[in-house]
């Protein structure tokens, strides 16, 4: 744990970032890779894994990015101050908030998940295939938020090798059992959607078994122990004020995507499918600000639990300078050529067009983007996540003003994908001055002088 108390900011970060990034990486080839081989079942099972896909990903962010961050953040905090023994309460406190999301979440889509299916447009045969593959993938939301949990208790720690190692294996088995269930490859029997689902169902059983016997038997650096011991509050509450606090950035996030999605739509097929396009690119550079914030979180929270408040900071301006800057120079090539990316999707004139005007819009606030985004999770080392929250609000809040006086007005589309990027720039802009201006504790006089450490 001392490099990542006292060391240079930089190489640590970027060594703890490099897994994550490359196993966030692996998570949204997967994505690509089912849509692949589910839309050679049909057109019907292609439009339910549409209409179910926001609240697999939405479960995802939950208890990966935003409570997992929670998670993270209190184990941490605990052994920056080298307290050894509270890291392994808040970790068993952590598998039962964890354990009661994912049975909470089996038992709203159980329940609710037809209603909400339908009211997406779902109908037919559509909505059977939607209900067939989301009964089976939510009876498995336990593994899902049980194996994320485990994976943020280990980051909180320091550890991001066998994360990001098990976060590839269950890609792995995910991509080849929903494959081969799916479509019925080789010995295994033909299950349509239900295949798909299990496909993911198993892959994360089996990486929850394997970590949960390396936190419980194995060299994990914080044991779990499940057994004695009565639950306090005041260990749900470390984890809860963070993590049930940053929940509602997913929530927002994914808001922000229907909307501009229903927008853009109003102005025809060529549009939303050249918007697509550019939003795909997203998609594939969210994992990079994940990879790097997801890095900071402990590096962040073990300088507060020391008391280094000056190092917590530094590592957060530091974290969101590389993401910034990786995000950035991407979107500064594709405002410069933007058919080195749309055109590897499309040859249609005007899809063309309209994916070259909606990069040459966003393409610039990437950088922003990738700094707010990477500071949201910094905060959440420090525990103090309610201004990029708060940021979010305010892109969801711009999006869905701007977005609607824009359409009434009958803007052109180019205005739209100019609201998209501008929303962007309030995002980063706005995150970068709540963690500027929100106080992030005082430095002990024991503090350690890691903050005069180079970078």
């Amino acid at each position: 744990m001392k490099p990542l108390l006292t060391g240079p900011i930089l190489p640590s970060l970027l060594r703890l970032a490099l897994p994550n990034v490359l196993a966030m990486a692996a998570a949204a080839a997967i994505g690509i890779g089912e849509t692949f081989y589910v839309g050679l079942l049909g057109l019907e099972p292609l439009a339910a894994m549409a209409v179910v896909f926001p609240f697999v990903m939405l479960t995802q962010m939950f208890s990966s990015g935003a409570m997992g961050g929670g998670v993270s953040s209190a184990v941490s905090r605990a052994i920056g101050a080298r307290d050894l023994d509270r890291a392994r309460v808040l970790a068993k406190h952590a598998v039962v908030i964890g354990a009661s999301a994912g049975l909470l979440f089996t038992a709203l889509f159980l329940l609710g998940g037809p209603v909400l299916y339908r009211w997406l447009g779902a109908r037919a045969g559509v909505l059977e295939q939607a209900v067939l593959y989301s009964q089976v993938v939510f009876c498995g939301a336990l593994p899902i938020w049980l194996c994320n949990t485990l994976i943020s208790i280990l980051r909180g720690a320091g550890n991001m090798r066998v994360p990001s190692a098990s976060i590839m294996v269950a890609c792995v088995v995910q991509i080849g059992l929903g494959a081969g269930l799916g479509l019925g490859l080789g010995p295994l029997p033909r299950l349509g959607m239900v295949g798909v689902a299990l496909g993911q169902v198993i892959a994360y059983s089996l990486v929850m078994a394997f970590l949960l016997w390396f936190l419980i038997a194995g060299p994990a650096p914080v044991r779990l122990s499940l057994r004695g011991g009565a639950l306090r509050s005041d260990m749900f509450n470390d984890i809860l004020k963070v993590g049930a606090l940053a929940c509602l950035s997913p929530l927002q996030t994914v808001l922000v995507i229907l909307i501009v999605t229903a927008l853009v739509a109003r102005y025809g097929v060529q549009p939303l499918a050249g918007y697509g396009i550019g939003a795909r690119l997203e998609f594939l550079l969210v994992p990079i600000a994940f990879g790097v914030g997801v890095a900071a979180v402990p590096m962040v929270g073990m300088a507060i639990g020391a008391g280094d408040v000056s190092r917590a900071r530094r590592i957060a301006w530091i974290s969101g300078a590389v993401s910034a800057g990786v995000l950035g120079s991407i979107g500064l090539f594709v405002t410069v050529l933007p058919d080195a990316w749309a055109g590897l999707f499309t040859s249609d004139p005007q899809v063309l067009a309209s994916a070259r005007q909606y990069l040459r819009w966003v393409g610039p606030a990437f950088a922003l983007f990738g700094l707010g985004m990477t500071l949201y999770f910094a905060s959440q080392g420090a525990g103090k996540v309610a201004g990029p929250v708060l940021a979010a609000s305010a892109r969801l809040a711009f999006v869905a003003v701007v977005g609607a006086i824009l359409v009434w007005r009958g803007a052109p589309v180019w205005a739209l994908f100019a609201m998209v990027g501008a929303a962007m720039t309030v995002y980063g802009l706005v995150t970068a001055a709540a963690v500027y201006f929100t106080e992030w504790g005082t430095a002990r006089v024991a503090a350690s002088s890691a903050s005069r450490q180079p970078a």
